[in-house]
Formats: C-alpha cells, sequence, structure tokens
C-alpha cells in the first residue's frame, strides 16, 4: 500500500467514524442548547406575568396579536416546544416552528438591533444569539434530530414492530 493510500485510508475511517458519532452528539447538544435558551425565557417570562404583559404591551411590538394573548401564547410556547426540540421528538417540524418563532421574536424588539435592522441582520453584533440559535435550528430542520433522539428510537421500534407484523401475516397460526 502506498503512502497515498494509507493517507487517504485513514482519512475516509476517520470521517466515517466523526459523521457517525460527533455528528449525532453536535446536533443533540444544538438541540439542547436552543431548548435551554428558549425555555429559559419561558420560566422568566411564567415567573413574572406581570413584567411579561408589561413588555409585550410597551416593547415588544408582536404583529397580529393583541399584546396579552401574544405575552401568554410566547410564555406558553417558550415553555412546551423546547422539550419536543431537546429530546428530539418531532424534531424538524418543532425546529421550522421555533425557527419561525425566533424570526418574529428577535423582529418584534426593535431594542435588539440599535443599529438599524438590516445592518444588525448582516452584522455580527446585534441579536447575536439569535442568530446562533437560527442556525442550530436550520441544522436540525436539514439533518433531522439525529441518532440519539425519540424521532430516531421511535422509528426503529416502529420498523421492529412492522416487520414482525410481516411477518407474522405470512404464517397465520
Amino acid at each position: 500500500m502506498s503512502m497515498i493510500q494509507c493517507v487517504d485510508t485513514c482519512y475516509r475511517r476517520t470521517a466515517d467514524w466523526l459523521q457517525a458519532w460527533l455528528g449525532p452528539l453536535t446536533l443533540l447538544f444544538m438541540r439542547i442548547w436552543v431548548a435551554l435558551a428558549f425555555w429559559h425565557a419561558g420560566v422568566v417570562k411564567f415567573e413574572d406575568p406581570m413584567g411579561t404583559q408589561l413588555l409585550f404591551n410597551v416593547m415588544y411590538h408582536v404583529p397580529l396579536l393583541p399584546p396579552d394573548f401574544a405575552a401568554v401564547l410566547g410564555t406558553w410556547i417558550e415553555l412546551i416546544v423546547p422539550w419536543f426540540i431537546a429530546f428530539g421528538l418531532l424534531g424538524r417540524p418543532f425546529a421550522v416552528f421555533l425557527f419561525i418563532y425566533n424570526i418574529i421574536a428577535f423582529s418584534s424588539f426593535p431594542g435588539l438591533w440599535p443599529h438599524g435592522f438590516w445592518h444588525g441582520l448582516f452584522g455580527t453584533t446585534d441579536f447575536a444569539d439569535h442568530k446562533i440559535w437560527g442556525l442550530m435550528l436550520m441544522a436540525v430542520i436539514a439533518w433531522g434530530s439525529g441518532k440519539l433522539s425519540l424521532d430516531t428510537l421511535f422509528e426503529f421500534v416502529w420498523r421492529r414492530w412492522r416487520g414482525s407484523n410481516v411477518r407474522n401475516a405470512g404464517n397465520p397460526a
């Protein structure tokens, strides 16, 4: 085996190993990071409902919803949806939902973009957390929840159950 073939083989094996283990672990960490960020925001809103209502009536400008309703809805979304993301249950649909929610959240609060919305969108300082969360959610949307998720576990159980039912259908007792 030549030196180039040896390096190529070593590279491919390392890449396969990284894809098999580091990819799912990275998706798990991203899901947990985003889930914790939104869940903590929901806990803060839940612990101070009057302050939350004040913020939604004065500072946040959620489109199409009355401020009090938006405050309650936003609180419960932030308390419930992150659990689905963290455990990887219906990961892609909830990641799409939270991605859109994230866009509504940062666009509803002008205080997050003091240099203007478009400048902040392409800059690195304004609403940086929301951009990072959006990128993490995009990874879940693109690649799913990964191997370390309830989606994968339920898919495995479903295939086993379906496979045993197909085998049993061919051999009636």
